[in-house]
């Protein structure tokens, strides 16, 4: 495990020898406290690091100052700002959770995630405050504090901000409570304590050599992990400058990575696809940006996008409760996510045995998918895993026998390098066989005309499922049945339950707000839309429109 140097750099207030797992998050940020080099740039405007932290310290002083008996957590219902940042950082430094609150939630759906996870006190921002209109919160007056207004402004400079003396959080305090994506089921809050988000900051900073002349792109949106853990928090650790959007633009994305001299950039989901679907100049690659950094982004866009801007893309398999990481490594096959830490195996959940190897013919189509494909399985991760909060039922789901279980499908080839095949959930049993989701999805994007593809099941009128993929066209493309066909009929590692039986045409498939599919909705609508559905009516690659009202 990475260690903290002893002399980080000279504005580090880092000095001793402990353990990474020993550093708090509030320690990273107090040693930014007297650098006086940029920290943050937002819009037009520069903070230095000494600046940012000073504000961070004036809320932590308000939010001890509003505190109340019962948990001191904090929810931050508010676009990626300055303000985000000063919040995130000030409850660190004090101790209190941050909770991200997803903007994109609703109604019922929004106040439940807001007093499952106890908010006690809410920052939202004028555009955002409408949100928390009519939702039976029981919040007293005073709780939910409105940035950008003039009682905000108020109540800020009367609070008193903490002090450099006052005590920090310990490596167990719970830094913040992050909602999964929620793509299959409902979302839960997995913890994340100061000592873990502390390893995390330093630990990117030392895998990826990343110093104090980086720069950050930090557009994902700030409730979600991705820009907490591979954006902020290396940021912090390094002492490199975090330029914040306040909402990710593809056609503002070189632009800005030319203005603020941007070198590091995360992302998670489709972001790389947005900004390659931008033309193409011949100066793309003329640019500083050093590192693109995340996960889920297609093979195709992983090439095409370090190719086009003259990067180093590294996407990695990694889970948000913190214990599963699978990363690419020189010689990583294409479409595969590359070799797992020691200890993270594929698991048949039925059994609790290791599954065997894949088997692949001479085009590469796997042979043994029943029995190579299983569940991501960590046999030390019980002892990384922080829990879900408020949910024991959720943790004894994730924790089993000692094991963590990602929820998540794979399989491994001879040589141990990893292939993802989708949820849990994307299990589909087609005239009596196990098919995963997302070889089929690899697949599928092959075609030319597709650009956006999702496989998912919908029921089979006898028994088990039938194969149903969601597409998005190509700009300037239309679904050519023929064409379809034919290109499926010359693949030769296509399953013989892998041809779907509907392909929906669709504008744009449901996503969350970090870009996951839906699948759920897509599934529980099936081939019921008013989106053209194509169907196979029999075993030959050929397809029609499918009537209203009809499922064959």
């Amino acid at each position: 495990m990475p260690e903290v140097s002893s002399r980080e750099d000279s504005v580090g207030a880092l000095t001793d020898d402990r353990p990474a797992s020993q550093v708090t998050f509030a320690e990273l940020i107090e040693a930014r406290a007297e650098d006086d080099r940029a920290g943050l740039r937002f819009e037009d405007r520069c903070w230095t690091w000494r600046e940012v932290v000073a504000e961070a310290r004036s809320r932590a002083g308000l939010a001890s100052d509003l505190r109340r008996p019962g948990p001191w957590h904090v929810g931050l219902l508010l676009d990626n700002t300055p303000e985000h940042l000063f919040w995130l950082l000030g409850a660190a430094l004090a101790g209190a959770a941050v909770v991200g609150i997803n903007p994109t939630r609703r109604g019922a759906e929004l106040a439940a995630d807001i007093d499952f996870t106890d908010c006690g006190l809410i920052v939202t921002e004028p555009a955002r405050r409408p949100l928390l209109d009519g939702l039976d919160l029981d919040r007293p007056a005073g709780r939910v504090l409105v940035t950008g207004t003039d009682e905000y402004a108020r109540t800020l400079a009367a609070a008193s901000p903490l002090g450099a003396g006052d005590p920090r959080p310990e490596p167990a305090t719970i830094f913040s409570l992050v909602f999964t994506s929620g793509t299959t089921s409902a979302p839960k809050a997995v913890i994340c304590s100061q000592g873990r988000i502390g390893r995390i900051a330093v630990q990117q900073r030392e895998r990826r050599s990343l110093g104090r002349d980086d720069v950050f792109y930090v557009v994902m949106p700030m409730f979600h992990s991705n820009a907490i853990m591979a954006g902020i928090a290396p940021a912090v650790s390094s002492g490199g400058c975090v330029v914040l959007r306040r909402r990710f633009s593809a056609s503002a994305f070189l632009p800005d990575v030319r203005r603020h001299g941007v070198t590091f950039f995360n992302y998670v989901g489709k972001p790389l696809h947005y900004v390659l679907a931008v033309p193409e100049r011949e100066d793309d690659a003329d640019n500083p940006l050093r590192i693109a950094f995340g996960n889920e982004a297609s093979e195709r866009d992983i090439a095409e996008f370090g190719r086009r801007f003259g990067c180093a893309v590294i996407d990695a398999y990694g889970s948000s409760e913190g214990e599963i990481r699978i990363s690419r490594v020189p010689g990583t096959p294409p479409g595969s996510l590359g070799v797992a830490e020691e200890g993270t195996v594929v698991v048949n959940p039925q059994t609790r045995q290791e599954c065997p190897r894949a088997v692949f013919d001479e085009h590469g189509a796997l042979l043994n998918a029943d029995e190579a494909i299983g569940e991501i399985v960590n046999k030390a991760g019980a002892a990384v895993f922080e829990g879900y909060y408020r949910n024991p039922e959720a943790t004894a789901r994730r924790i089993r026998g000692g094991w963590s279980w990602s929820g998540d499908l794979a399989y491994r080839d001879a040589a141990g390098f990893w292939y993802f095949a989708g949820r849990d959930s994307d299990w589909l049993r087609v005239d009596g066989e196990n098919v995963a989701a997302a070889p089929i999805e690899r697949l599928l994007s092959r075609f030319g005309a597709f650009a956006d593809v999702a496989v998912y099941a919908v029921p089979d009128p006898d028994v088990g499922d039938q194969v149903m993929a969601a597409v998005v066209l190509a700009e300037g493309r239309e679904f050519d049945p023929g064409a379809f066909g034919a290109f499926l009929a010359g693949q030769p590692d296509l399953g013989t339950k892998w041809p779907p039986r509907y392909v929906r045409v669709t504008a744009e498939l449901p996503r969350t707000a970090t870009s996951k599919v839906l699948r759920r909705s897509l599934r529980e609508a099936g081939w019921h839309t008013a989106d053209p559905v194509f169907v196979r009516p029999g075993a030959a690659l050929t397809y029609k429109p499918l009537a209203p009202g009809a499922t064959a």
